[in-house]
């Protein structure tokens, strides 16, 4: 099985590279952040890659690094997620953000990426958020907090989020201050008063 491709980038398509090793074209599909991210052609790159093997077709996913490709085959876990949604959930967000939004409960963030509805993004947290907390930047108290309030309120605290992050802030911070809102104003607090005490959050 390959594990890792290094070489000169050929081609780029809108979901597929061609990485040349030393005369070998390799054809390898990759999320739009990864290929958004590569050197120009005939620049040096490095891919973590899945192969994915079937009955009829032998087919290679790329990845910036061992975290995404991790969380691509987390995805795959949940009933529903084929490559496509995993690479469509990657394409949008990086390994952190997608790891702190399934640690968060915040299914809003999640159903940015095309094709992944609402039932869909609460799979993903339902059967993932359990192992979410290994790879999220955001501390394993922050998560519980957070975790226990969006089980109450779970609109409000995606919809706080996903206004602080329309306003410029990251992922990772967003949800930070929100978990810490709620910590504050409670499990029944409206996404308003949330948003608000986020803001002060983050002005410290």
């Amino acid at each position: 099985m390959i594990g890792k491709l290094k070489g000169v980038v050929d081609e780029i398509g809108d979901d597929h590279l061609i990485l040349d090793v030393h005369g070998v074209g390799y054809l390898v599909f990759a999320p739009a952040r990864v290929l958004q991210g590569l050197p120009g052609r005939g620049e040096a790159a490095v891919l973590h890659i899945e192969t994915l093997v079937r009955e009829d077709l032998i087919r290679l996913y790329g990845f910036s690094s061992a975290s995404e490709k991790a969380w691509f085959q987390l995805l795959m876990t949940v009933q529903g997620v084929g490559a496509k949604v995993a690479l469509a959930a990657l394409g949008v967000m990086k390994a952190s953000e997608l790891a702190n939004a399934v640690a968060l409960g915040d299914t809003a963030q999640i159903a940015r990426a095309p094709g992944i509805g609402k039932r869909v993004a609460e799979r993903i947290v339902t059967e993932l958020k359990s192992k979410a907390p290994a790879f999220a930047s955001v501390d394993a108290g922050t998560i519980a907090a957070s975790q226990q309030a969006s089980a109450a309120v779970p609109t409000a605290v995606g919809d706080a989020v996903s206004a602080l992050v329309n306003l410029g802030y990251q992922q990772a911070q967003a949800s930070a201050a929100v978990a810490a809102a709620v910590k504050s104003a409670g499990e029944g607090a409206e996404a308003a008063t949330l948003i608000r005490l986020g803001l002060k959050e983050l002005a410290r």
